[in-house]
């Protein structure tokens, strides 16, 4: 089957190596790859089925890549890795700290190989500290850094915010622009160097407004009572007469004097907007209003206003938002519908290179591009270093 389209974007001519693995920095080179990046992917003979060993079609995050697979505990495996490194711009591991070294791949290895290359290491607790060795996934990260105390409703435990915050907001976009800035400073002078992205690093990082709200008194370190975490009723969610969900975000006065207007209140009858004291008055006045009518029938009323109002959509709703299908955040690949690449650029635009192909699909082309013969290839696949067609 074809599955190659021709890469567009400004990332065209960066050559990305990843080192498999699951989560945060699949999905840091699936934005390097949309950007128009070269990213050949090594995966492990028998890679998790989380590390895409499914079928291909729904790897969204492995999309735009080449695969091989390699035993990388075989010195043939490193060697070939190496090779990869001697004439990449980048590679990406998420290995526990340590790990690399041990497979001799690691920084001091591929730099002393490669002085332009940049490193970029993504793990959950960095590569130091007390943590550092320990096993973790989002809902960790996010706990340490003090975002998942903040977010939930103020009689009830902390609400897990799917795992966005860790290992996609706070690890892997930190390890994109990590690697961007790392690329360009590499192009001034000539060295490469190591990128430690961790993504309890990011996670507080993401936190850097509340934490300076918090700082100035005028955030309350209780989460749901707070502007903007469902403590304001005006910054919430409500149920409408079908069972379904909409959320009003009108902070700003004349937003919030639209929304009333709306929902057919009378102002003078609500306590004020920012009086915290009275905002389980107001919540139950705008909650009692909002179960009227269907979800539907709210947005019709809505619709084109600026009481930052918006329907609370499913999963499959929302592909289907003529907002979203009008600007094409969504796309078709391989005959699935999945996140398009982003973000929108007039010149380099972003593009899908190629959907999701099976582990070591790309073995045999990888290989002879690096300088192996098709018998040399036979042998190394006879002998379980490499696999795949």
């Amino acid at each position: 089957m074809t599955v190659d389209r021709p890469h567009a974007g400004p990332l065209v001519g960066v050559h990305v190596v990843e080192l498999g693995g699951i989560g945060p920095a699949p999905y840091a080179c699936m934005l390097l790859s949309d950007l128009g990046a070269h990213v050949t992917r090594v995966d492990r003979l028998e890679p998790d089925v989380l590390a895409g060993a499914g079928d291909p079609r729904y790897d969204f995050l492995l999309r735009g890549r080449e695969r091989i697979a390699l035993d990388l505990k075989s010195q043939h495996g490193r060697e070939i890795v190496l090779r990869l490194v001697a004439g990449a711009d980048v590679l990406v591991e998420g290995f526990r700290p340590g790990v690399a070294e041990k497979l001799g791949i690691g920084p001091e290895e591929c730099l002393r190989l490669n002085a332009r290359l940049v490193y970029g290491r993504m793990t959950g607790w960095g590569q130091t500290g007390p943590l550092a060795s320990t096993a973790g996934h989002d809902i960790n990260y996010i706990a340490l850094s003090g975002a998942l105390h903040a977010i939930g409703p103020h009689a009830g435990p902390p609400v897990v915010p799917l795992n966005l915050l860790g290992d996609f907001g706070g690890g892997a976009v930190f390890l994109v622009v990590g690697v961007l800035a790392a690329l360009l400073e590499s192009h001034r002078s000539g060295r490469g160097q190591i990128v430690d992205a961790a993504m309890i690093d990011g996670a507080v990082s993401l936190m850097t407004a509340i934490y300076a709200a918090f700082a100035s008194g005028f955030w309350r370190d209780a989460r749901g009572s707070n502007l903007l975490d469902g403590g304001a009723p005006f910054y919430s969610v409500y149920e409408t007469a079908d069972g379904k969900y909409v959320a009003v975000g009108a902070i700003e006065p004349k937003f919030f004097a639209q929304l009333i207007a709306k929902l057919g209140l009378d102002a003078p009858m609500l306590p004020a907007q920012f009086d915290s004291a009275r905002w389980p008055d107001l919540r139950a006045a705008l909650a009692s209003v909002f179960r009227r009518k269907t979800r539907d029938e709210w947005c019709a009323i809505f619709e084109g206003s600026d009481s930052c109002f918006a329907p609370v959509l499913s999963l499959a709703e929302a592909q289907q938002h003529d907002h979203l299908r009008m600007r094409g955040v969504f796309t078709s690949i391989a005959g699935v519908d999945q996140p398009a690449a982003v973000p929108k650029l007039s010149r380099t635009p972003a593009a899908v290179a190629r959907p999701g192909v099976p582990v070591g699909f790309d073995t045999t082309s990888v290989l002879e591009r690096l300088g192996y013969t098709i018998a040399e290839i036979s042998e190394l696949r006879a002998r379980g270093v490499v696999g795949g067609s």
